[in-house]
């Protein structure tokens, strides 16, 4: 009786693996679904969705055909491979960088991935699959440049504008400088009447450090990252930038040191104590750490014009130091130290009101290192200007300020060595010379002429 049981479990046993066996057969394979690519330039990405019960995969495999060519665009395991990331239990999402940069055989037209997915089934006795399959473009014509404007004059560490049209629109758009990037803009932010949204206004210049034979491009970047650049013409005006001597005493490092490292925890130096080592990581390193938060504040620019008409100096003020100054700084007869003073000092009276030059929006006020309290204001489109070395401070970051509305008063915050005002404009974070934004007539001839001729 027993031999009888045991013989029917055997053989239902063996009926229940024989059904599973040839149901795992009929088991489907993985769902495939591409979300990305639609097209694809010099620049793309392939989004594959993968579902298969507990995220298993015993392999994974895509290709690119286009024309007679096959490519190997991912194989899972292989070297390099993208990595396959899990966003459900069922759930994979592969992302691959796919575009003419990553496969230069590629050719504008229409193309196609296949993804081909195999899962375990019956305990990895069985493999199920699936295959999918994807039509896509490549397009590869970048956009074209028209540059509207002329007379294109720059003072050398000074700034300039051009006027110009993008077709198809442009992801990003601007004038390259050697190798600075400067953003370009929609002229409607400008003021130009009826611009439509081909037309732009970009502002640069050449920096005080950068060679007068740097060449000076406007580009366009599409969505799929074609790229293409155009050349115009321009003159460049040579200046010369003077140098000085800034003596550097023991009763200036014992009041300005202390207060800098009390004011600003996050910079450390080895030695506090050590007036002098700690002046010079100051005047360096912190120099440095201070100008790129400077440059960093350029995302923030609105993107139209906030000013209206030229500049205005602080009045009553003689200049003391102008800009790009190559100084060299002594102590004890010794030369211990070179930077470059990017910006000008003006001193009046102690505690002078100090105003905006222009209307904007304040993007900075508060302690910043080697410039003490200093105000930061924005003027749209890349523009900015700084005052630095404040005793005090009217304002708020977030604040409206319209011209000649006082911020604050000069005072010798910071690496100053007594009363007065560090004033400079900036230009995509770059430090540029305020003069030319001083007159009137270059206002009136680099910019407003060439907005009011694009309308």
């Amino acid at each position: 009786m027993w031999k009888y049981i045991a013989g029917l479990v055997v053989l239902g046993g063996a009926v229940g693996v024989a059904i599973a066996w040839v149901m795992a057969g009929d088991a489907p394979g993985p769902s495939l679904r591409f979300l990305e690519p639609t097209a694809v330039g010099r620049l793309g990405e392939m989004v594959l969705e993968i579902e298969t019960p507990g995220g298993e995969l015993s392999s994974l495999e895509v290709t690119l055909e286009q024309r007679e060519d096959s490519l190997a665009v991912f194989e899972m395991g292989a070297a390099l491979a993208a990595p396959l990331v899990r966003e459900a239990d069922d759930r994979l999402i592969l992302r691959q960088a796919l575009g003419r940069e990553q496969f230069e055989s590629l050719i504008a037209g229409e193309a196609t991935l296949t993804a081909r997915a195999v899962r375990p089934v019956l305990f990895g006795y069985r493999e199920a699959e699936a295959t999918v399959v994807h039509e896509f473009e490549v397009r590869l014509r970048p956009p074209i440049i028209n540059v509207q404007s002329q007379f294109h004059y720059v003072n050398h560490g000074g700034s300039e504008m051009v006027v110009y049209r993008v077709s198809p629109a442009a992801e990003r758009t601007g004038v390259i400088v050697g190798d600075r990037e400067y953003t370009g803009f929609p002229a409607a932010g400008a003021g130009v009447e009826g611009a439509d949204d081909s037309l732009y206004v970009g502002f640069f210049s050449l920096g005080w450090d950068q060679d007068r034979n740097t060449p000076i491009t406007v580009f366009a970047v599409d969505e799929l990252g074609n790229q293409s650049t155009s050349p115009f013409d321009y003159r460049i005006f040579a200046k010369e930038f003077r140098a000085s001597t800034i003596t550097i005493s023991d009763s200036f490092l014992s009041r300005v040191v202390p207060s800098i490292l009390q004011n600003s925890p996050e910079f450390r130096v080895d030695d506090p104590t050590d007036v002098l080592a700690s002046y010079l990581a100051i005047n360096g390193d912190m120099r440095g750490d201070n100008d790129a938060y400077i440059t960093s504040l350029a995302d923030e620019t609105a993107p139209e014009i906030l000013w209206d008409g030229p500049f205005t100096q602080l009045i009553n003020t003689a200049v003391e130091s102008g800009f790009a100054d190559q100084r060299e700084y002594v102590y004890d007869g010794e030369v211990v130290d070179h930077q470059t003073h990017l910006g000008f000092d003006l001193a009046s009276t102690a505690a002078a009101p100090v105003t905006a030059a222009n209307s904007g929006r304040i993007v900075h006020a508060g302690w910043l290192g080697i410039y003490g309290n200093c105000v930061i204001i924005d003027h749209g489109m890349g523009l900015q200007s700084l005052y630095a070395h404040l005793s005090s401070m009217d304002v708020r970051a977030g604040d409206d300020v319209e011209k000649d509305q006082q911020l604050g008063r000069t005072g010798s915050t910071g690496l100053a060595g007594g009363d007065h005002l560090h004033f400079t404009i900036l230009l995509n974070g770059n430090a540029i010379t305020p003069i030319d934004w001083w007159s009137e007539q270059w206002v009136e001839d680099r910019i407003i002429r060439k907005l009011r001729e694009a309308q």
